[in-house]
């Protein structure tokens, strides 16, 4: 049985991190999300690692932990993005109400196909509903830069709405006493807390960014945030809100119409801070996603290729995603549908949100294949609708962080 040293350890990670650069480009071009790309090669990894006897173990916990790293990244890159203001108060209604809205029927309907197909009681499956309802922001976010701006601007709200609304309700449903006036109670507080705690914090990170001396700024306050974020957690606080208000903090800080504050910090002091995070964001994320969904491909067994039960089950599964957010943007949102519609990809918060069901609230016949169907084939189908979408080659540019350079240049 093999086993590699640490020069084949350190030139697998380096090939992977170019590859993933390489993904990105062949992504300007065709359209194709890069992380799909990367899911295959993890894949492809295992059948070469089982065929040569390379014994590679990775612990579920690395995984997981890439992938609470990832979603704090997302998160905070999301805020940086959103701007606010009067002229936005539709756009993030409209967006608001399509996350919610959508991911609630979604869960229902899920949840409900779960219960009649596997025969499993309602509350356990609508535990693994909520994160099969929730909207890729690692998948979407990095594909809309063919799309025009009032289409991107939307999704950019609603997939990050629906990562957090989708976090929350999941930690509501593996909590004990669900469904009580008391837990409702108990949420409502813990929101209100989380958005003043949110507030007062962020404003505690943003002196702290902004007067520091020493050159090394970043990283101090992604460990802050990564600690505010795990504190939170073990508190049973919302606490990605903290990290949302943050970035929207730094992006809108011209908003803030307070003269000490504004004489204290001033515009053009928080615009380089605003461009160091982002920048520094964008790296990490891409960085983040390359390890995840390759270890997470990795991690798969394609031998439920070969059940039919998982293609039947998830089929039905994916088509109800796809006729609920189409029927949404129709008949309530009134926009167009293409290719709003087709933006269902599910990945890493619905990866992370798997490892983190509890073991009393596992559904026995739950076929792990099952999620890996669904992420592939909503993957694929955004995927598709990107490619059908009709706009200039120049315009195409897949990775955030690449059409950031190009405006430098």
């Amino acid at each position: 049985m093999g086993q590699l040293n640490s020069e084949q350890i350190l030139i697998a990670l380096c090939s992977l991190v170019i590859l993933s650069y390489v993904f990105s480009i062949i992504g300007r071009y065709f359209r194709v999300p890069s992380v799909l790309l990367l899911l295959f090669v993890g894949i492809l990894f295992r059948f070469i690692a089982d065929q040569y006897s390379v014994e590679l173990n990775f612990s579920p916990k690395l995984v997981e932990t890439l992938g609470e790293v990832g979603i704090i990244m997302i998160v905070l890159e999301a805020g940086l993005d959103l701007r606010l203001g009067r002229d936005k108060v539709k756009l993030i209604r409209n967006s608001f109400f399509s996350a919610f809205v959508i991911m609630a029927l979604s869960t229902m309907a899920v949840a409900s196909i779960l219960y009649f197909s596997l025969n499993e009681p309602m509350h356990q499956s609508i535990v693994y509903a909520i994160p099969l309802s929730v909207m890729s922001s690692s998948i979407v976010l990095p594909s809309l830069h063919p799309l025009t701006e009032q289409k991107k601007e939307f999704l950019v709200y609603e997939a990050s709405f629906s990562d957090i609304l989708g976090i929350l309700a999941f930690n509501y449903f593996i909590a004990e006493n669900t469904l009580t006036w008391t837990s409702a109670a108990t949420l409502g507080i813990s929101l209100v807390l989380s958005i003043l705690l949110s507030l007062a914090l962020s404003f505690v990170l943003f002196i702290i960014l902004a007067k520091t001396k020493m050159d090394i700024k970043f990283f101090l306050i992604f460990a802050l945030l990564v600690l505010i974020y795990s504190g939170g957690r073990m508190l049973q606080l919302p606490s990605l809100l903290i990290i949302l208000v943050f970035g929207l903090l730094i992006n809108n800080w011209d908003k803030v119409l307070v003269d000490k504050l504004q004489r204290y910090f001033p515009n053009g002091e928080v615009d380089k801070i605003r461009h160091l995070l982002h920048s520094i964001t964008a790296e990490s994320s891409f960085l983040i996603r390359t390890f995840f969904f390759v270890l997470f491909g990795f991690s798969i067994s394609l031998s439920f290729l070969g059940e039919e039960s998982v293609i039947i089950l998830g089929s039905i599964i994916v088509v109800v995603l796809f006729l609920v957010r189409l029927l949404y943007l129709k008949f309530f949102v009134h926009t167009n549908v293409f290719p709003e519609s087709y933006f269902i990809p599910r990945g890493l918060v619905t990866i992370v949100l798997f490892y983190k069901i509890p073991e009393h609230l596992k559904l026995r016949s739950f076929n792990d294949g099952l999620l890996f169907f669904v992420i592939v084939a909503t993957g694929v189908i955004m995927t598709l609708a990107m490619i059908f979408y009709k706009k200039k080659p120049e315009q195409i540019v897949e990775e955030e962080q690449f059409a950031e350079r190009n405006q430098e240049v």
